[in-house]
């Protein structure tokens, strides 16, 4: 005697669609979770940049303004890092509390709406660290003296090979982009007043002229 065999229906059986919906939402989740890790992730780029040209430093005044010279490649430096970013451009600014510093960097925060966060550069690691975990994924200009940037930059596991930056040398510029996963990238620009841009980049402890 044959028993007929009993079949049971599941709920693929019973609603085919929603069978297929489930694994398409699934899939949207991941992405939109793995899209989300990344941005969190993101390259950070920081800007370390000499003051501009200054009046000269007396006993009266070891602070000095900048001169007319210098405001005007501060003008100068905003009109190159204004639209450093093809979609947002600079989204912090940090300077020293000389005035020096700041008249360097307000142009450009005046242009982009910014504040000039005022930190000490000389504390190097906890100043790096501060910058990374507050501006992660962002574009960072960093106004300074000369003698801190390349610690600064070594900080960041950057370029070790920076030249000493004479007393007279206001145009160059650094770019160290700081990626979630890779090597640090270390760029050198200049924006000399009445020059075109020049750029150079150090890989490692090599330096490459482009």
């Amino acid at each position: 005697m044959f028993r007929r065999r009993q079949r049971y229906r599941t709920l693929a059986d019973l609603n085919p669609r929603k069978s297929r919906v489930g694994p398409i939402i699934s899939f949207i989740i991941v992405c939109l979770g793995l899209a989300w890790f990344f941005e969190l992730q993101a390259t950070t780029t920081l800007v370390f940049v000499r003051h501009t040209d200054t009046f000269g430093v007396s006993s009266e005044n070891s602070d000095p303004s900048l001169n007319a010279t210098g405001l005007q490649r501060a003008e100068l430096l905003a009109d190159f890092l204004e639209a450093i970013d093809v979609i947002a451009g600079v989204d912090a600014i940090y300077a020293s509390d000389n005035q020096r510093t700041q008249e360097t960097a307000a142009p450009l925060a005046g242009r982009l709406s910014l504040e000039i966060f005022l930190e000490d550069p000389y504390d190097v690691e906890p100043f790096m660290a501060q910058v990374l975990d507050e501006h992660k994924g962002e574009i960072v200009l960093v106004v300074t003296q000369s003698d801190i940037i390349a610690p600064l930059v070594e900080e960041l596991h950057g370029s070790k090979n920076i030249p000493v930056i004479e007393p007279s040398d206001y145009g160059n510029l650094y770019i160290v982009t700081v990626p979630w996963f890779g090597k640090v990238k270390t760029l050198r620009l200049r924006y000399d007043l009445g020059f075109l841009p020049r750029t150079e980049r150090f890989s490692g402890s090599r330096l490459n002229q482009l």
